[in-house]
């Protein structure tokens, strides 16, 4: 059966509405049963439609540049180089957000993916409710990572931190600041690192919504990311110890960045 190369669905799906309100995807996949498997996902979501496809990563590059689409799903095995596709795509066009589907959960290619522009990654075996969870927080602007994905993150940055390093970000934290973000990238929250600090919930808020200005992120995911580039800390903040009478916060919760991050990759519908 011949398959259907950069091309419009055959059912002809309605195009963007004035208000935006669709989020236009293009499935980029080597196996035509998973393409027909997400388009059987997505045609249940009332914003989201399939606007292209492509089975090879020639046909990818071109229905990037000849569909207006929001979000790409790119197959990693579609280029022998993955990292070097994302950049090729990330350059010719910079409007489209990379979603980029991986045969099993790898630590080293997300982290080196996500260096190279892709706004997320997820597993070939991720669930149907995940992957539209997925599209929505991207299509507004956010990175998307799992738990584990996350996890990574973090590991990540707490490797390069004990790196030496001579480039120095171009955006200077206050030493106050400094430490909220290293309590932040331990997996603390707001009630744990206000104990630690020796302020109030409040404040902690305060100081990283100035944090998420200067840095021009918008969440504790994109903050952590943002360190894991530029190696925001100076290996200097020291958190203080938890006060003896304050109780765990974790109560069998996750730990990590999982834990901290109040809703980057859970996104209710």
């Amino acid at each position: 059966m011949a398959s259907i190369p950069a091309s419009m669905e055959s059912n002809a799906e309605q195009p963007l509405e004035a208000d935006g309100r669709f989020i236009r995807v293009i499935v980029a996949d080597g196996q035509a049963i998973f393409r027909a498997g997400l388009r059987k996902i997505f045609a249940l979501e009332d914003n989201i439609r399939v606007v292209g496809q492509s089975e090879t990563l020639a046909q990818t590059l071109s229905a990037a540049k000849k569909f207006s689409a929001d979000i790409l799903i790119l197959e990693a095995a579609l280029a022998a180089n993955p990292a070097e596709a994302v950049t090729d795509l990330v350059r010719q066009t910079p409007g489209l957000r990379l979603v980029v589907v991986t045969a099993q959960p790898d630590e080293e290619l997300t982290l080196e993916l996500l260096r190279r522009g892709a706004h997320a990654i997820v597993a070939r075996d991720v669930e149907p409710e995940l992957l539209v969870d997925c599209l929505r927080k991207v299509a507004e602007g956010h990175p998307w990572l799992d738990a584990r994905g996350t996890q990574w993150v973090l590991e990540a940055y707490r490797t390069q931190a004990i790196r030496p390093v001579t480039p120095r970000p171009r955006v200077q934290l206050t030493p106050k600041e400094s430490l909220i973000v290293s309590c932040v990238t331990q997996g603390m929250k707001n009630k744990e690192i206000a104990l630690r600090v020796g302020t109030t919930e409040q404040v902690v808020k305060n100081y990283l919504r100035k944090v998420y200005d200067k840095l021009g992120v918008a969440d504790r995911l994109e903050l952590a990311l943002f360190c894991l580039h530029n190696r925001v800390l100076d290996g200097n903040a020291k958190v203080p110890p938890a006060p003896s009478p304050a109780p765990s916060p974790s109560n069998g919760s996750p730990s990590g960045i999982a834990a901290a991050i109040e809703t980057p990759v859970k996104v209710t519908n």
